[in-house]
């Protein structure tokens, strides 16, 4: 497992392989990268605000009924996983908002993507730019990555199991969007990150946009942040930008008094 520091400059890229895009062609994928990250900020209200319409969805049904978990369910089954034994990261965050009322708190920037998450009822992973080598791809696994659990121990992914993997052979997720690794978790001393939402539903495309446009709002209203998004498709699957330079790409930059 690499965990080193990147101070070079690019190309970094992100996509999903195409073997990815020949099995799930319904994927809408957002990207989004920002600089500027502290986390001396408070997030409650809007984490609260998302919870409440999260709660809304659930006051009408199970997580398992929305239409973007019920999509995910039959990904996951498609890939060979009981979905009732591994679900996506929003359905897991759904079914405890719904047991127990709240999400607990780990870190500004991951309370807030859980919130979202929950109110969109769709999968986001944040990475810590810094601890990401080279090139990202959603792709399936050689079996030879190596996965940090957050308890300190090393995995290596089944052979064909969907992960997110970098050049150095770390895989930063296991089961497409089931469980994030602890060698690229957002910290105290993160400033850039790499955000990543995806979707398979019929109206997945709407609901990305949605999301999009309120991500964006959020990093900027609470650490003036203007975040680099794409919407990526199978006809334009990468993302190409300098991580240590996240102005370039688009119009990522942190706003300035």
């Amino acid at each position: 497992m690499s965990t080193t520091t990147q101070t070079g400059s690019g190309p970094y890229s992100f996509r999903h392989s195409p073997e990815v895009w020949a099995h799930f062609p319904t994927l809408v994928p957002l990207a989004a990268c920002a600089n500027g990250v502290v986390s001396s900020m408070d997030v409650s209200a809007k984490v609260a605000a998302y919870h409440k319409i999260a709660l809304s969805r659930l006051g009408k049904g199970t997580e398992s009924e929305l239409p973007s978990i019920q999509r995910w369910r039959r990904a996951f089954t498609q890939m060979g996983l009981r979905p009732t034994q591994y679900r996506c990261a929003a359905e897991a965050l759904l079914r405890r908002l719904r047991k127990e009322g709240s999400l607990p708190s780990l870190h500004p920037l991951i309370d807030l993507c859980n919130a979202l998450s929950a109110a969109f009822a769709i999968p986001m992973a944040a990475l810590d730019l810094a601890r990401v080598e080279g090139d990202l791809t959603v792709r399936p696994a050689a079996g030879t990555e190596a996965y940090a659990t957050f308890d300190g121990s090393l995995e290596h992914p089944e052979p064909g199991e969907i992960v997110f993997a970098d050049s150095g052979g770390t895989a930063h997720a296991r089961r497409w969007c089931n469980r994030q690794s602890a060698a690229s978790a957002v910290g105290h001393d993160t400033s850039a990150v790499f955000i990543v939402a995806e979707a398979l539903h019929p109206e997945a495309t709407t609901d990305i946009e949605a999301l999009r446009d309120a991500l964006s709002s959020d990093l900027r209203e609470l650490w003036g942040i203007v975040p680099a998004t794409r919407i990526l498709s199978a006809e334009a699957p990468t993302l190409v930008l300098d991580a240590w330079s996240v102005d370039r790409f688009e119009t990522g930059h942190r706003e300035r008094a």
